[in-house]
């Protein structure tokens, strides 16, 4: 009989920390669930586990020289997630494993951070635990999900589930940045032909109805002063009006990570992207495919349910659904069912919830979340393409319209020269 000390939930939600005896992880687990905890962390006691730090001066020299700028980014995260479920399902052992990984990186943020990783396991941590202390490169669900993994004795199954999920994740997210790719490169190229127009051209013209002292129309007489406002040259004018049209969408984008780093700016930035007419729809049901899969993958993977609810909440990327797991997850813990507070929160269709609620019955929620999952990402899919569809044709309307207004408020006072030099000649 080995000793194994554990991290559970009970009942009313709160941690509870205690030893139990059992021949193997499976056999703890099932006691400690027999008590009426839902055991979160759960590791068998070594007695030379402490012993390593004596080497922990010579772990540091090692990792002095893994300083690097950046960060993890996805795609490479994805990549190493892959290959280290590969070497695991091979039976290498999982130090190996993470060594020959970190010795075929180029030098940077992920190789640092494995370096570390590496140390921390031959010093006699679990993987989860050396992953924790890298938050910025394995997140709370990456870090859940190994530790999982580690309880179960199923590392390279779970691995492999969180590498599949990770490319679906990141399929989703190349389909929409794709997909908006095009109509950005459209509105950029076209502003700086207007303004390109508006700041040389415009000038000529009014240099040359100056001259002849035409009568200019309202509309001439507006462009040309817009004109002189974006090239500065308006009297008093010290910032040219060019200026604050490139600079906008900066501040902008600015001004809302700054209103975003508060929960009320969340919650009205979040709340007036769920209302708008097109991109509205886009967002919620991108929103619902990333949440029902988190969601699935780690109850999949054998996280309890309220810390993989919290997990979800807390990477969900939008406040109304944070607010919504909020109540799912004091429903839960008092008892309750998953699917009413979901449904009284309005964020999701009804199908979704009904669909939750048949998983909750019958004992199959994780496999009910995927399928909603994979039936929001084709509805996503299908959404971006109607979206550009339906952007292309507005964007030749918008810049005919722009283009028009210029020519018109150009050739009006045109057609007053020419009149005036042909009764002239007349004459």
């Amino acid at each position: 009989m080995a000793t194994y000390t554990y991290e559970a939930l009970n009942n009313a939600g709160k941690s509870q920390k205690g030893t139990i005896e059992a021949s193997s992880s499976e056999e703890a687990i099932k006691r400690i669930k027999e008590q009426g905890y839902y055991p979160t962390t759960v590791r068998e006691q070594k007695g030379g586990q402490k012993q390593p730090k004596a080497e922990e001066p010579a772990k540091k020299k090692r990792r002095g020289g893994g300083f690097s700028l950046g960060g993890v980014s996805q795609k490479q995260l994805t990549l190493f997630t892959r290959q280290l479920s590969t070497l695991q399902d091979a039976g290498l052992p999982l130090l190996r494993s993470l060594q020959i990984l970190e010795e075929q990186l180029k030098p940077g943020k992920l190789k640092s951070v494995l370096q570390d990783v590496c140390d921390e396991v031959e010093g006699g941590s679990s993987l989860s635990d050396a992953m924790s202390k890298h938050p910025k490169a394995f997140d709370r669900l990456y870090v859940k999900m190994v530790a999982a993994g580690e309880v179960g004795g199923v590392l390279d199954i779970i691995l492999q589930r969180l590498s599949e999920f990770m490319e679906k994740s990141q399929r989703l997210k190349r389909k929409i940045k794709g997909a908006m790719l095009y109509p950005v490169v459209v509105v950029v190229v076209a502003v700086g032909i207007v303004l390109f127009i508006m700041i040389y051209i415009i000038p000529q013209f009014s240099k040359i109805f100056a001259d002849f002292g035409v009568n200019m129309p309202a509309l001439t007489k507006f462009l040309i002063n817009t004109s002189n406002w974006l090239g500065g040259v308006q009297p008093g004018q010290t910032v040219p009006g060019a200026v604050y049209i490139v600079a906008s969408p900066f501040v902008i984008y600015t001004l809302l990570k700054l209103a975003r780093k508060a929960a009320p700016g969340r919650m009205v930035t979040d709340t007036a992207l769920l209302l708008l007419p097109v991109f509205g729809s886009l967002t919620r049901k991108s929103v619902i495919a990333k949440f029902t899969r988190t969601l699935g993958t780690l109850i999949n993977a054998g996280v309890p349910i309220l810390d993989a609810i919290a997990i979800t909440r807390d990477t969900s990327g939008n406040y109304i659904f944070e607010r919504a797991l909020d109540g799912v997850h004091d429903s839960i813990k008092e008892g309750e069912t998953f699917a009413e507070p979901l449904r009284k929160s309005k964020v999701c269709d009804s199908i979704v919830v009904n669909m939750i609620d048949v998983g909750e019955e019958t004992g199959d929620m994780d496999t009910m979340l995927m399928k909603v999952a994979d039936n929001y990402d084709e509805e996503v899919d299908v959404a971006v393409n109607s979206l550009v569809k339906l952007i292309e044709p507005m964007l030749v309307v918008f810049l005919g319209g722009v283009v028009g207004t210029i020519v018109v408020a150009m050739f009006l006072p045109m057609i007053e020269i020419i009149n005036s030099l042909s009764s002239g000649g007349k004459k």
